[in-house]
């Protein structure tokens, strides 16, 4: 909906209203606007329902949206379910927040009329041929989309008048010259600084925390130590690459494969070509002429590298007297690569046609296929027959480990024996640090998954990677919850020790500060940087610098401002001596401004109208008994 608010700022909405319905409802359909909706809704908006189907069509099209944007990262994401639970309640504000804007558009007597609807849908670029509006071309989309003529203009009718009421509120925003002007002199404004840096490191050594101060800590703020959901699993995994590794294979084995298939280790027969070329243009026989006036030179006795540094059209071969380069057979144009591999050495072809024009080709040379001897091969062949032995017995007992652990789910112990494997388990873990090894979404599912967790069955067969497979169950389950004092004790008197630190270099900052307003710009032990002309968004100093030196009030005439500012691990003591104007502030500094401040307030005010109306109305969120 914010992007209907930032096109409708650029004025563009109204121009692409079918293409824009289209893509909200393509995917969600038309139920809400065609008959009722039976189960509990998702929502009730001042008596009116936002249907669960309605929800679960409209997540599925953001889902879909978010994975094309996202790509592989997405499969991450989707395998927490706090995450896609988010993303579901967004597409219900989002729904919720449209009927909101029916009702309000309702209320304020909006209409659409037949009229309306039938320009926009003639005017629509997706049902033109040729810039002209074509019916069958309109009704073949809709059939294709799976809508009805009515429903259709029903569904536009809809979404139509809440664009009015939208409309209304992106043209009733803007910016003036000034306010864009006032941002330019504000962004660009630079000041002419001092500061010192007192770094907390060196008062470390003498920071001293009892465990009464640790323990006062930890209970004020038992918020900050909550451990996520873990979990502990054993898991019986097979493996194709493990087993190839084991695999055994004779020598009379590999020997045998490599006679058997002398083919796949051949090397593939290399031509050296050269031609002399005639391009193609846009009299045909005028070329052919000029190829056949070349090939009747050659069949005289005139050498071949000769007549091609004068008469081909090919400049870079032409230097080297048509030599082109090694090429194997399919490489080439294929009216070329016939001819080239119907030559003997030295032979040079009649005219050939091809897509660019006409060649005459000469073998140079060539390269004969050859066998690979076995021993160079040998290896490769051992790790194939590995390969393919390991790939027999993976597939049977995967098949094994699926029917085991699924027939005696409350245990791992004879899905092992069936494979011929063990039941290994893993370190406790949470969703944001699986083991390497099963960093995959899929695993990260089943492994918080009801089945495994609540149910405490053992999962389906997980797919870590091709021929690579894994079954799991649960050895031990944490909730989330408050970690143990005992095991944060030492993060939280480290955090202390700084705080001390920090606290003692404010205070040395503090006197700095004090010899520096009282005229005394020589400090004892220290030294002032002197920093002119510093940027809003410089990256060479300390952002909490930066911040904090246009946080100072301007300097009056012959006077400074002074102030401290917090750093990580330390205080800093800012001078401000002078503030400079902006410069090169211009119309076109000013207008961009205003296109990019534009959006803002249109966004702003959007949430502002969402905002009040539902303070002001009745919404329910049922919940399925």
């Amino acid at each position: 909906m914010l992007e209907k608010i930032r096109e409708g700022s650029q004025g563009v909405v109204a121009k692409t209203i079918l293409v824009l319905v289209i893509l909200s409802f393509a995917f969600a359909g038309v139920s809400s606007y065609l008959g009722s909706n039976t189960g509990v809704p998702a929502a009730i908006v001042n008596g009116e329902e936002v249907s669960a189907s309605e929800l679960e069509n409209a997540f599925q099209n953001e889902r879909s949206r978010i994975e094309q944007q996202l790509g592989e990262m997405f499969n991450a994401l989707a395998a927490d379910d706090n995450y896609m639970n988010g993303i579901k309640q967004g597409v219900l504000d989002r729904l919720v927040a449209d009927k909101l804007i029916d009702q309000a558009a309702s209320k304020l007597g909006l209409r659409v009329s037949d009229e309306q609807i039938k320009k926009a849908i003639i005017e629509e670029p997706a049902f033109q041929t040729d810039g002209k509006f074509d019916n069958d071309r309109y009704l073949a989309v809709l059939r294709q989309l799976g809508y009805q003529t009515t429903s259709f203009r029903n569904m536009m009718r809809v979404d139509m008048t809440r664009r009015q009421l939208l409309n209304a509120l992106v043209g009733s925003e803007f910016v003036l010259d000034g306010e864009a002007k006032q941002l330019a002199q504000v962004q660009g404004q630079t000041r002419d600084i001092r500061y010192l840096v007192v770094d907390s490191t060196p008062f470390l050594s003498t920071a001293t925390v009892s465990d009464e101060e640790a323990q006062s800590y930890y209970d004020a703020n038992l918020a900050q130590f909550m451990s996520p959901e873990q979990v502990s699993l054993e898991y019986v995994e097979l493996n194709a690459a493990d087993m190839a590794k084991n695999s055994a294979t004779t020598d009379e084995e590999v020997k045998a494969y490599y006679d058997e298939h002398q083919s796949q280790y051949q090397t593939p027969e290399k031509r050296l070509a050269a031609h002399i070329f005639v391009a193609a243009t846009d009299d045909e026989s005028a070329d052919k002429a000029k190829a056949e006036a070349i090939a009747a030179k050659l069949n005289n006795g005139e050498d071949f590298a000769e007549v091609a540094k004068t008469d081909s059209d090919d400049q870079l071969s032409a230097e080297q007297g048509g030599q082109l380069d090694w090429f194997e057979q399919g490489v080439m144009d294929p009216a070329f690569d016939e001819a080239l591999f119907a030559l003997q050495q030295d032979q040079i072809s009649p005219v050939v046609k091809s897509e660019f024009g006409y060649h005459i080709i000469k073998l140079l040379d060539l390269q004969a296929s050859q066998a690979t001897a076995f021993a160079d091969i040998k290896a490769k062949i051992v790790a194939q027959l590995q390969e393919k032995k390991a790939l027999d017995v993976f597939y049977g007992l995967q098949s094994k480990l699926a029917d085991t652990s699924y027939e005696i789910p409350d245990t791992l112990s004879e899905t092992a024996q069936a494979v011929g494997g063990k039941v290994q388990t893993t370190a406790l873990f949470s969703r944001d640090n699986v083991p390497a090894q099963f960093n995959n979404p899929e695993f990260i599912k089943a492994a918080f998954s009801d089945q495994v967790l609540a149910s405490g069955m053992n999962s389906d067969v997980i797919e870590l990677a091709p021929n690579h497979v894994i079954v799991i169950r649960m050895k031990q389950h944490t909730m989330a919850g408050t970690m143990p004092f005992a095991d944060v004790k030492s993060g939280i008197s480290d955090r202390l020790k700084q705080d001390k630190a920090n606290e003692t270099a404010r205070e040395k900052a503090a006197e700095f500060m004090a010899q520096l307003k009282a005229g005394n710009d020589t400090l004892d032990g220290a030294t002032l940087t002197a920093l002119p002309n510093l940027g809003r968004f410089n990256q060479d100093i300390d952002q909490a610098i930066t911040d904090k030196a246009f946080k100072i009030a301007a300097p009056a005439a012959n006077s400074v401002t002074i102030d401290t500012a917090a750093l990580a691990t330390g205080y800093a003591v800012i001078v401000v001596d002078k503030v400079n104007e902006a410069q090169g502030i211009n119309d076109n500094l000013i207008n961009t401004l205003k296109q990019r401040l534009a959006p803002q307030y249109s966004e702003a005010d959007y949430r502002a109208v969402i905002a009040t109306l539902k303070a002001d109305a009745e919404i329910e969120y049922p919940v399925a008994e």
